[in-house]
């Protein structure tokens, strides 16, 4: 455990934004698998509708920098693959 206020102070922080950023991947993950789920039902006219609140998932979690921008760019491409 740290001392000094200061390294108490950022474990708390790193403590907080953890748990911040754990949901927000898990929240990720989710969306991916019940868009997933939607194309192996075969409902394509649900998954095109979904597809978006996916993409915009993926570009928010990468404009915080939780994934690189790449990553998210090649899983968007990926999933919209599966669609067609």
């Amino acid at each position: 455990m740290p001392i000094i206020q200061s390294a108490k102070k950022a474990l708390r922080q790193n403590i907080r934004r953890r748990k911040a950023n754990v949901k927000k991947k898990t929240e990720l993950r989710t969306v991916v698998k019940q868009y997933k789920k939607l194309i192996a039902s075969g409902e394509k006219d649900k998954a095109k509708e979904y597809l978006s609140s996916v993409y915009r998932k993926f570009d928010k979690t990468a404009k915080s920098k939780l994934i690189k921008k790449n990553k998210a760019s090649r899983m968007k491409s990926r999933l919209s693959k599966l669609l067609k």
